[in-house]
């Protein structure tokens, strides 16, 4: 098992020193769901959900939330974060979410878009919650990430 890089020789938790690192274009994508009625869905596709754009209004929150993840996740680094994109797909039973994330820095930013998709989907289901209570979120998951000294990873 490789050795945890958030804890120290003592079991304690701290945040890495990424100081020495060079700086590099880094990039992760990241991917998820949620799965609902047909009734839901065609809401949403449509327009007709009182809060106003669903799709819109998620976009814009998956980007606020990338900005923010520092605040979210212990340990986190703050980044100067150079592009968030949040965008969807209309599938038979739901809606898939999927994020990017890109900056030119010292450590990746895997968090930033997993929590960009995360909480674009969470705004989805908040906006549409008044219509299906049962909605499910499920399969958020790293795609891929570049940059870095440990090189590119693609999920397979």
């Amino acid at each position: 098992m490789s050795k945890l890089t958030h804890i120290d020789g003592d079991g304690a938790a701290h945040m890495v020193d990424v100081g020495d690192k060079a700086d590099t274009v880094r990039e992760a994508r990241a991917e998820g769901r949620i799965r609902m009625k047909l009734e839901t869905l065609e809401a949403i596709r449509t327009n007709a959900i009182k809060k106003g754009d669903v799709l819109a209004t998620a976009r814009i929150a998956g980007i606020m939330a990338a900005k923010k993840t520092s605040e979210l996740i212990p340990l986190c680094h703050p980044l100067a974060l150079t592009k968030v994109a949040v965008e969807f797909d209309f599938l038979d039973d739901g809606i898939l979410a999927r994020s990017m994330a890109r900056l030119t820095g010292k450590t990746g930013v895997e968090m930033e878009a997993l929590t960009a998709c995360s909480v674009a989907l969470l705004t989805i289901y908040d906006m549409s919650k008044a219509i299906q209570k049962d909605m499910v979120i499920d399969n958020i998951r790293l795609l891929s990430k570049t940059g870095g000294k440990s090189g590119d990873w693609v999920a397979g």
